[in-house]
């Protein structure tokens, strides 16, 4: 877990491929480097104390944490126009306080586990290194779910959760990739979107 600490704070909002969410990316990070947190719902969030206080905006559906980023999924009939500046003022105000935007520890990295097979390795380090920088760009992430039968199956987090384009994504990107790096990869499938 990052320290909290008050320091000046600079947010600015960039657009992604899914119309309903947007991304607002700090001049600091906000969670360690490769791990990533994926609120639904306010439920889920009880390791996040900003993703709390956000998801008492009735407009805001979803709430995800990365690197330095907190991507915000609206509901669709409310306009970003209405309460993008509120969003950005709100979470602004919170870094400002030097609050712990997530509370959590890792005893060690999320992503690798020893007890992985070779295969597995490849793939979340192929996953981590071409695939979720770019994911990220566009305020989501991809985390690795299983490997069965020569089909990878992934989860699609923050901004590329139910966004239009990550299917195109999904087949044209993530599963050329894979399937042309390690040929025991015959298909990747996203859980759960």
């Amino acid at each position: 877990m990052l320290k909290a600490q008050a320091r000046p704070v600079h947010l600015y909002m960039e657009a992604n491929p899914n119309p309903n969410s947007l991304k607002f990316v700090a001049n600091f990070m906000l969670a360690e480097e490769g791990v990533s947190f994926d609120y639904p719902d306010s439920a889920s969030a009880e390791n996040s104390p900003l993703a709390q206080e956000l998801f008492n905006f009735a407009a805001v559906q979803r709430v995800f944490i990365a690197s330095n980023f907190v991507t915000i999924t609206k509901s669709e009939d409310v306009d970003w126009s209405e309460v993008q500046n509120i969003f950005r003022d709100h979470i602004k105000k919170y870094l400002e306080s030097g609050k712990a935007v997530v509370k959590a520890n890792f005893e060690k990295d999320p992503l690798f586990d020893e007890n992985d097979s070779e295969v597995v390795k490849k793939i979340k380090g192929i996953l981590d290194e071409y695939i979720r920088p770019a994911v990220e760009q566009d305020g989501g992430a991809i985390v690795f779910h299983s490997f069965n039968d020569g089909i990878v199956k992934v989860l699609l987090q923050g901004s590329c959760s139910g966004c239009p384009s990550s299917t195109v994504t999904l087949k044209a990107g993530i599963q050329n990739l894979l399937t042309r790096m390690l040929p025991e990869v015959k298909e990747v499938q996203a859980e759960g979107i």
